[in-house]
């Protein structure tokens, strides 16, 4: 896959870039590079390789999946200038 000086310039109108001729020769290069290296990787043989999250093996720390109101209601509520049962109180906007 390569990408050609129309597709750049497409790409830098969508994200609202910028660009002149010559920024756009330059990044068609960088952009085909990227590319290249990216094709490069595909073709590496990964079967039975497990994924990793780390270079170093290791255990993920993982908290325990437990449902609770995560008890700070009166902390969250403490400097609400109004609030009745842990709830915040607000004037009516609608009549």
């Amino acid at each position: 896959m390569s990408v050609d000086l129309a597709t750049v310039k497409r790409v830098a109108r969508l994200a609202r870039i910028a660009v002149s001729e010559e920024e756009a020769e330059r990044m068609m290069g960088e952009l085909n590079g990227i590319l290249g290296f990216v094709e490069q990787l595909s073709e590496v043989n990964v079967d039975g390789v497990e994924p990793m999250t780390s270079v170093t093996p290791m255990e993920m720390k993982k908290r325990t999946d437990i449902v609770s109101d995560g008890n700070k209601a009166d902390d969250i509520v403490a400097n609400a200038p109004n609030s009745d049962r842990n709830f915040f109180l607000v004037p009516k906007v609608v009549e």
